[in-house]
């Protein structure tokens, strides 16, 4: 979104500019509006997105505006949304409930990702600047807070920080398989993954097929505690195809694998509605 068009300021509301301010008052104006009927009252003409194609520069501006919540979605139609002004409560935060605020949302991301090494923990902070662009200011102060919350350790040189309230050595793994999607919170952060399993995992569906290694969309084999391989799932026929592969070369000898490993492809069956 070209700059001209909204720029956010933290903290407080933001502060918008020409054609947003003119697309604000014309959504004020009628209620609820469908995109369609705003670019043909505006014909803010095309951009560029994000896969490198083209997009109604109207589109982008109300997703924008959406973002940063001067709109907000009352409804959908046939898929699209249908945007109404967003009324804000009458007084803005004071600043102890907005570190409360802020602090909470920090809370649930590590409560999702967690353990964290602190590199990583300090990412994932960061990126919370996508979530609340208005708050972007405060994060640096947040990670310094969170930190003095979490416990944490050092490990062959990494530092890594968790809840305070959870007790790693009272977990036990289960005698589970997991086939992972290359975004699951285990898996998001590759430089924890290379750190806890000692191999790298890279998502290859954007890689020529010719330069990939583990395949086009390979999901992470999660057995116990330990990533030990990936696997490639496809259907034809109706039937579940499997092609898996290993770190060592070769499956855990351990006989519960094996019937673990079936009970999860049969719940892939399950979700995909295929035989069993």
């Amino acid at each position: 979104m070209p700059g001209c068009l909204l720029k956010a300021v933290s903290p407080g509301p933001p502060r918008v500019g020409s054609r947003a301010q003119l697309l604000l008052e014309f959504v004020h104006e009628h209620g609820a509006v469908h995109p369609r009927e705003v670019d043909k009252h505006f014909s803010h003409g095309k951009v560029r997105n994000y896969w490198g194609g083209s997009s109604n520069a109207t589109t982008h501006l109300l997703a924008a505006m959406h973002y940063r919540g001067m709109l907000r979605v009352a409804r959908r139609e046939g898929g699209i949304r249908i945007y109404t002004p967003h009324q804000h409560g009458p007084e803005p935060l004071d600043a102890a409930e907005r570190q409360a605020r802020i602090d909470a949302l920090v809370d649930v991301a590590v409560q999702i990702y967690a353990p964290l090494p602190g590199a990583c923990l300090s990412d994932l902070v960061r990126r919370l600047r996508f979530a609340v662009p208005q708050w972007h200011g405060e994060l640096k102060s947040a990670l310094h807070r969170v930190k003095q919350r979490l416990a944490h350790t050092r490990i062959e040189g990494v530092d890594w920080y968790w809840p305070a309230e959870e007790n790693p050595a009272r977990y036990a793994p289960q005698d589970t398989v997991r086939l992972l999607t290359p975004f699951d919170p285990v898996v998001w952060d590759r430089d924890r993954f290379e750190l806890l399993w000692g191999w790298v995992y890279r998502f290859e569906a954007y890689t020529p097929a010719p330069k990939r290694k583990l395949g086009y969309y390979a999901l992470p084999l999660l057995w116990r505690d330990r990533v030990i391989g990936w696997g490639n799932l496809s259907v034809k026929n109706g039937k579940l195809r499997s092609k898996l592969g290993y770190i060592e070369s070769h499956p855990p000898h351990d006989r519960s694998f094996k019937r673990e490993l079936e009970e999860e492809l049969d719940r892939m069956r399950a979700f995909l509605c295929l035989e069993s």
